[in-house]
């Protein structure tokens, strides 16, 4: 008998855990995040590793952080691993430790390690993990596993991942190390560059809506305006 879990029973756990509807505007980030999570926790050659834990926290984080109610938010990212297995402390925890790491490095210092230099001070856990991974022919590569690296460099100095050639060098030297694929790699980042952008912008409409909607309510209690009958 197949016992493989499905989408539909990471998703039916997943709302066990958190109760509340999702706001409709964020539903499509938390149910791509869900079965990217699912997919990935149903593949045998799949190892969990804080590069990857880092990519969800920061997705996670990043893409929802205009959510209201904002008491929410940590019981949506809790529903998210739990659903998967995962432990969301542990995530957490994980992100943190690598992001201290990342922030005691200089870029050059960060790529040596990934290039498995044990001498950078600071970076051994790094270089450990990118030995592990570089020497495991099975280890199975994850668009969240890319937005992580993406991470650990920016947290390094911000102003890499804003130039295009500083970031595809960085990118293309860590792939040659890991044995990934830098096409791959690269596709991955600029659509998550990408969906940044459009998420921006998304917040920046919403925001003006709130805020025309305050300034209405505002002048309506004032008596500057009359009401409309719709």
């Amino acid at each position: 008998m197949n016992n493989l879990r499905t989408v539909s029973d990471t998703k039916r756990d997943f709302y066990k855990y958190h109760t509340r509807p999702i706001n409709s505007i964020y539903r499509r980030v938390v149910e791509e995040l869900m079965v990217e999570m699912h997919l990935l926790s149903v593949n045998s050659d799949f190892r969990y590793d804080p590069i990857y834990a880092l990519g969800v926290v920061n997705t996670f984080d990043t893409f929802m952080a205009g959510y209201r109610p904002e008491t929410d938010r940590n019981t949506i990212f809790s529903a998210l691993c739990q659903c998967v297995g995962g432990n969301p402390e542990v995530y957490r925890q994980d992100a943190a430790r690598f992001t201290d790491i990342a922030g005691q490095l200089t870029p050059e210092e960060l790529l040596a390690c990934f290039t498995f230099d044990g001498s950078i001070p600071n970076g051994q856990e790094i270089h450990n993990l990118a030995t592990a991974i570089a020497t495991n022919a099975k280890f199975k590569y994850s668009r969240l596993f890319a937005t992580g690296i993406y991470r650990l460099l920016e947290i390094t100095d911000p102003e890499i991942v804003k130039s295009s050639d500083r970031l595809k060098a960085a990118i293309e030297k860590i792939s040659e190390q890991l044995h990934l694929s830098v096409d791959k790699l690269q596709k991955d980042l600029d659509l998550y560059r990408s969906n940044l952008e459009k998420m921006s912008q998304v917040l920046e409409v919403i925001q003006d809506t709130l805020k025309a909607d305050r300034k209405k309510r505002e002048e309506l209690k004032e008596g500057k305006i009359q009401p409309t009958l719709e």
